[in-house]
């Protein structure tokens, strides 16, 4: 039960307070992962890379990260839920980053409902419409907007939609005013959860003996991880 234990869930051989430096690894650990995820998804969607863009990079960092703590001997199942919120966040990503490209550097415009359709159900629980849209030469976008689409939107009024000028995301409904959120508030959730799964990962990694030796031989007591 306790090689079981310990498989599971690490060693976590210390006593009292971990250490600070292991506090520190495991916030590193976390951080950098984070932000490799974020960082990787943001740059392809401000350079027009679909790899980067679509959060395929952010998946592979997401491995790495659950890669590096298998080395560094944390239980399966850590590592287990510190890929699953990797995964999670790379998902988030693609969304947000889009949103920060539109706000640094979205134009607004003004199109024309040219259909309304009901669309899935918004988090809220309330129903969600869809839009499909046209510019003002006639054009229709390729994507339906549900920002600033309602149950009283009909086909012939105007929206307001922010757009890339160079092409790298898609359009979508301007949403204006102060109580409009920042694009990356809804990843801080999932990369806090990051950092701390990261964390208790690393520090129930630590081990005062070497795996290697049988217990209850000489020479046992000396950290296998400085």
């Amino acid at each position: 039960m306790a090689h079981l234990r310990t498989s599971v869930w690490g060693p976590a051989e210390f006593v009292g307070l971990p250490p600070r430096w292991l506090v520190g690894e495991g916030i590193l650990a976390g951080t950098l992962g984070a932000g490799a995820i974020l960082g990787a998804t943001l740059f392809g969607a401000w350079t027009g890379r679909p790899s980067l863009a679509d959060g395929e990079a952010g998946m592979v960092c997401a491995g790495a990260l659950a890669l590096y703590l298998s080395f560094v001997g944390a239980g399966r199942a850590l590592v287990g839920i510190a890929a699953l919120l990797g995964v999670c966040l790379a998902l988030q990503a693609p969304q947000a980053s889009a949103g920060v490209v539109l706000a640094q550097r979205g134009r607004v415009q003004s199109v024309v409902v040219t259909s309304v359709e009901d669309g899935p159900a918004a988090d809220e629980g309330r129903a969600r419409y869809l839009c499909s849209v046209a510019d003002a030469d006639g054009v229709p976008l390729k994507v339906r907007i549900w920002r600033g689409c309602g149950q009283a939107t009909r086909p012939g009024d105007a929206l307001a939609v922010v757009y890339d000028p160079e092409g790298r995301v898609p359009p979508r409904g301007a949403r204006t005013g102060p109580g409009a959120p920042g694009p990356l508030r809804d990843l801080a959730p999932w990369a806090a959860a990051l950092v701390a799964g990261s964390l208790v990962a690393v520090v129930r990694s630590y081990r005062l003996s070497s795996p290697s030796r049988a217990p209850g031989s000489p020479g046992v007591g000396g950290a296998a991880r400085r």
